[in-house]
């Protein structure tokens, strides 16, 4: 009879799979993964039956980490900027403060590894948060361009913010405004 599966186990091969992307990408060899998470790299493949499933995984994984930070304490019923300034914070506040953990989806975000089905699962869960995009992008020159292209464009910009700050960490406030600026400007102004 086979052994159940530990949730410790599959976590720290998650943990371990997230700092490989991070510093390696999509490549990071499944022996290192396993042997920085303490399990033999049978063991990870128990958990996980190929890399692309671990890879879909660590997908998911981050998207709910990040859905979590970004929509606790959503103001559904605020005003548009408001809510707006909220998600970007947010946003801002998770790439800095997991840097692994966004640099990994950085990583996974571009890779041909991640199926479909991942995608749209993990984007499934930010409904709030495109809803906001859509009413945003209604006033400005950005109407008529794809949600996709809206959603890139905020990733960009909240990476270079994400990087200003991790160079000048004193100045996080300042460059948060900024980014956030530059961005609601990009989405409002016609």
């Amino acid at each position: 009879m086979a052994r159940p599966l530990s949730e410790e186990k599959r976590d720290a091969i998650l943990v371990a799979a997230t700092d490989a992307v991070a510093a390696l990408g999509t490549g990071a060899p499944t022996a290192k993964i396993a042997r920085a998470a303490g399990v033999a790299e049978g063991t990870l493949f128990t958990y996980f039956p190929t890399k692309d499933d671990l890879l879909n995984a660590l997908y998911l994984e981050l998207k709910s980490d990040l859905h979590g930070a970004m929509m606790t304490t959503y103001p559904a019923s605020g005003a548009l900027r408001e809510r707006g300034r909220h998600v970007w914070d947010r946003f801002i506040d998770w790439g800095v403060d997991h840097a692994a953990k966004s640099k990994a989806m950085r990583q996974l975000s571009v890779s041909d590894r991640i199926c479909a089905a991942s995608r749209q699962s993990g984007n499934a869960a930010f409904g709030d948060a495109e809803a906001l995009l859509r009413d945003a992008m209604a006033m400005g020159a950005l109407k008529d361009q794809s949600i996709a292209f809206v959603g890139a464009i905020m990733q960009a910009l909240a990476e270079t913010t994400v990087q200003f700050i991790e160079q000048d960490p004193k100045a996080r406030s300042r460059y948060k405004q900024a980014g956030f600026d530059a961005f609601w400007s990009a989405l409002t102004k016609p």
